[in-house]
């Protein structure tokens, strides 16, 4: 099998970085994402989020700020192993491009000048939701499907004016419907899965997987197992494999991609448990048929190529 660079589209280590004291560069017994790993499997891209977690005390602002220091300290800490992702950014290089996310609109308040400002703080993406409704839109995880509010709107549109890409997972069926209808610049789903292969709330449906490629986006597939199969067995690398295949065969293979959720699952595939394991999804995109090209540009290429577009 022929080595190739990895992007992976989601993470939730800066959580755990901030709350729980974790280390980029020593990782502990339930940590997946950690340098160490990335350079085992040859990952040269990494999404990080902030995930805000709307139960604790602290203001949402305050906890993407520090999410956002978090980042910046996890830059410091790898000595320029670790970096922000450049146009020119070769991944031959031997470090790792990083791009800093928010998970969960929570995080502005409703404020389209926090928006503004995250984005000057290195923010080049945002979920509208995790699976909480908020004053932008609702969940998928809700049972009822809405839309966008119209502060929704507000906020997809000047996204599109301050060039930070929108991410559509966790979003309702309405309110993937409601974004494609008002963005003009390609939107992503940075870990989500095909509901066809298994029917999840979170997952896309098949219409919704070709307009996203329509619009020049991304469908990053994740390892959550849930997500994964539904008869109850232990999920693996050949099951993400089987969700790439059936998103490649709806919308070809340059719009699909790569997004674990590594360090925000509590049970992972069998065997894609850290980022040094994923040369065996690698290896199951091969039994399942695409070629190396293919398997070249889902690991790497169609990921990179459409953020870099939203990069400085």
């Amino acid at each position: 099998m022929e080595i190739f660079p990895i992007a992976d589209a989601h993470c939730d280590f800066l959580y755990y970085m901030q709350n729980d004291g974790w280390s980029i560069l020593r990782p502990q017994e339930r940590q997946a994402v950690a340098l160490p790993y990335m350079r085992a499997s040859g990952i040269a891209l990494q999404f990080f989020a902030a995930w805000i977690d709307a139960e604790l005390k602290n203001s949402c602002v305050n906890q993407c700020l520090a999410l956002i220091d978090a980042y910046w300290r996890m830059l410091e800490a790898s000595s320029g192993a670790l970096m922000p992702l450049t146009t020119d950014f070769d991944p031959r290089s031997g470090q790792v491009a990083t791009v800093l996310t928010i998970e969960g609109g929570e995080a502005i308040d409703g404020s389209l000048e926090a928006l503004r400002m995250f984005h000057r703080l290195g923010v080049r993406a945002m979920t509208l939701t995790w699976n909480y409704s908020n004053e932008l839109a609702s969940p998928a995880m809700r049972r009822m499907n809405k839309g966008l509010t119209p502060l929704g709107r507000k906020v997809v549109r000047e996204m599109d004016r301050i060039d930070m890409a929108l991410d559509v997972a966790h979003l309702s069926d309405a309110g993937i419907t409601e974004a494609l209808s008002l963005a003009t610049r390609p939107i992503f789903a940075s870990h989500s899965n095909a509901r066809a292969v298994c029917p999840h709330r979170r997952s896309l449906g098949d219409a919704h997987i070709r307009e996203i490629a329509r619009s020049g986006g991304v469908i990053c597939v994740n390892f959550y197992p849930p997500q994964l199969r539904a008869d109850g067995e232990m999920a693996s690398a050949t099951d993400v494999a089987r969700h790439a295949a059936h998103i490649a065969a709806l919308a070809g293979p340059a719009h699909v991609a790569l997004g674990s959720d590594f360090d925000g699952m509590c049970a992972y595939p069998r065997n894609l448990k850290t980022q040094a394991d994923l040369p065996n999804l690698l290896q199951a995109l091969a039994d399942v048929g695409f070629s190396q090209e293919e398997i070249r540009r889902i690991a790497y290429d169609n990921l990179r190529d459409y953020i870099v577009q939203f990069t400085d």
